[in-house]
């Protein structure tokens, strides 16, 4: 558990903001106003794939993606859009997660993604 003046008022005002950390479904913009929040994405690229990654800020990796500075996957699959995001406290458990994900067959991520964009629509 974290202590101290800091420790505390930045779990109360995370705690505000959207409850509990771990798999929040808000959108993006409310999280990103929170310190030290850690994300896994996913991509749909234009040619209908999907790209799994980690970003502090989800919103701008997908700016470098579709700029062709991200992953080498998606250079050439550009134009590609954010359909899901997931916060973390610790990029631990981001990357636990990220990892996860990966080994997850097509239909289960977009099942994902499409329930996603149903609960922040």
């Amino acid at each position: 558990m974290r202590s101290g003046l800091y420790a505390g008022w930045w779990w109360s005002r995370l705690n505000r903001l959207r409850g509990r950390l771990r798999g929040t479904l808000l959108p993006v913009s409310a999280l990103l106003t929170a310190p030290h929040t850690h994300f896994v994405y996913i991509l749909r690229c234009a040619d209908g794939t999907l790209y799994t990654g980690y970003a502090r800020d989800p919103v701008s990796r997908e700016r470098v993606h579709n700029e062709g500075h991200g992953a080498r996957y998606t250079r050439g699959r550009r134009p590609v859009t954010l359909v899901y995001t997931e916060a973390f406290d610790s990029r631990g458990r981001a990357l636990k997660r990220e990892h996860e994900l990966k080994r997850w067959r097509r239909a289960r991520k977009t099942a994902l993604a499409q329930g996603f964009s149903t609960c922040n629509s």
